[in-house]
């Protein structure tokens, strides 16, 4: 499974994070992006919370991927999205768009930004979790 956002660098990583807590570890998952980006900390620090580690590579593109074989493509943006059709075109590979916020708009207090994160994150839980058939206390 392969998760696409903008610039890997929040909605994907956090959902690929997401991921490999919750699915069993045979499940081969990754995250990419369009563009190139930069890791963003509060995603490290919203996944902490929630007993998660971040992911220890830096946020990597879509050619940046060894493999480019994925059963299942999610990705988390438009822009995201219209790159998985384009690459999938010729492929038999199902792909689902899961529109999220991106939470790096929020201006406000440092509690207000991580706020965001949290929702992004607890959001993409409960679709991985749906998607999955995966109950609240799987964990």
């Amino acid at each position: 499974m392969l998760f696409v956002c903008g610039m890997n660098a929040i909605r994907s990583p956090m959902a690929e994070s997401i991921a490999r807590s919750l699915l069993p570890a045979n499940v081969f998952l990754a995250s990419a992006g369009v563009r190139a980006g930069a890791r963003d900390p509060f995603v490290d620090a919203v996944l902490a919370e929630d007993g998660m580690a971040p992911l220890e590579r830096a946020p990597r593109m879509l050619d940046d991927l060894e493999d480019d074989y994925f059963d299942l493509i999610v990705t988390l943006a438009p822009e995201a999205h219209h790159a998985a059709l384009e690459l999938t075109r010729a492929l038999s590979v199902e792909v689902e768009y899961w529109p999220t916020p991106d939470p790096s708009i929020v201006s406000g207090t440092r509690e207000q930004i991580l706020a965001a994160y949290r929702e992004v994150r607890d959001r993409l839980s409960a679709r991985i979790r749906g998607r999955f058939g995966l109950d609240a206390s799987t964990q």
